[in-house]
C-alpha cells in the first residue's frame, strides 16, 4: 500500500452512511445544513433526491446512500447536507449524521486495498485514513459524479 498525499495535513470532515464513518476534504466544503423542503425532479438519476433553494441558489441534492448503493434511510433529526463545491458546481451530500472535524496526516492516509478497488463503488473513493479509534473511508468529490452527471446538474 502506497500513502496518497505527501508531507502534508488532510482536515477533513467525518459523517457516518450507516456503520461506516467516511471523510471529505474541508476545502471542498461550504456548509453543512439540515434538511429542508426538498423539490423532486422528474426522470432524475435514483440517487438525485431534488433540489432546494440555498439562499437563492438552486442547489441540487444527492442521496449519498443510493448513490453508494446502499438502502435508503428515512431523513431523520441526526440527518445532514454537506453542501460542497465541486467543478464550478454545488451540489448536497445527504448523509445519516455530521460527526466532526479531524486532522490526517499524509502518513495515516493509505490507498485502497486492491481487493475493494475492483468494486464498482470504489471509484468514488481515494483511501483509507488511520485513527486510534477505527478506519475511515475518504471520497474523492471529484467522481461521486461523473463528467456528464456533473455537466447536467450544472
Amino acid at each position: 500500500m502506497q500513502t496518497i498525499k505527501s508531507n502534508d495535513t488532510a482536515q477533513v470532515i467525518v459523517f457516518n452512511l450507516g456503520d461506516e464513518r467516511y471523510g471529505v476534504d474541508i476545502s471542498q466544503v461550504r456548509e453543512i445544513i439540515r434538511p429542508t423542503q426538498i423539490t423532486r425532479i422528474p426522470n432524475a438519476p435514483d440517487f438525485v433526491e431534488g433540489v432546494i433553494n440555498l439562499r437563492g441558489q438552486i442547489t441540487t441534492i444527492i442521496n449519498l446512500r443510493k448513490r453508494f448503493g446502499m438502502q435508503p434511510k428515512e431523513i431523520d433529526n441526526d440527518t445532514r447536507i454537506i453542501v460542497v463545491e465541486n467543478e464550478n458546481a454545488v451540489i448536497g451530500m445527504m448523509v445519516d449524521t455530521v460527526n466532526e472535524v479531524k486532522y490526517l496526516s499524509s502518513a495515516d492516509i493509505e490507498a485502497l486495498p486492491n481487493m475493494i478497488t475492483a468494486r464498482n463503488e470504489a471509484k468514488f473513493l481515494k483511501g483509507v485514513g488511520k485513527f486510534p479509534d477505527g478506519l475511515l473511508i475518504l471520497i474523492d468529490l471529484n467522481k461521486v459524479l461523473s463528467e456528464d452527471e456533473m455537466e447536467k446538474l450544472r
